[in-house]
C-alpha cells in the first residue's frame, strides 16, 4: 500500500468517526410546544424570547397546536422558522 493510499484511508476513517460520533449527534429531546414555558420555547432555533412569549399567548388564546405548521398562526413565524423547527418540537 502506498503512503498516499494509507493517508487517504486514515482520513476517511477519521471523517467517518466524526460523523458517527455520539458527541455530534443531536440527542436533544423535542420540546412539547403545548406545555413548554416561554423560557423553554426561547431555546428553539429561530424563536427567541419575544416569539416564545407570543407562542404561549397564542396557545392560551387559541388552544393547543397540532402540527408544526400551526405555529405559523403566530406573527413572525414563517416557513423558514417552521422548517427549522421540524423534529425539534412535539405536540
Amino acid at each position: 500500500m502506498t503512503m498516499k493510499r494509507v493517508i487517504q484511508t486514515l482520513l476517511l476513517t477519521l471523517a467517518l468517526g466524526v460523523v458517527a460520533s455520539p458527541a455530534f449527534a443531536d440527542d436533544t429531546p423535542a420540546i412539547d410546544v403545548n406545555t413548554a414555558t416561554a423560557e423553554q420555547l426561547a431555546q428553539l432555533p429561530g424563536i427567541g424570547e419575544v416569539k416564545a412569549q407570543a407562542i404561549v399567548a397564542d396557545r392560551k388564546a387559541n388552544g393547543d397546536y397540532q402540527t408544526v405548521q400551526d405555529l405559523a398562526r403566530v406573527d413572525g413565524i414563517g416557513d423558514a422558522t417552521i422548517e427549522g423547527l421540524e423534529g425539534k418540537v412535539s405536540f
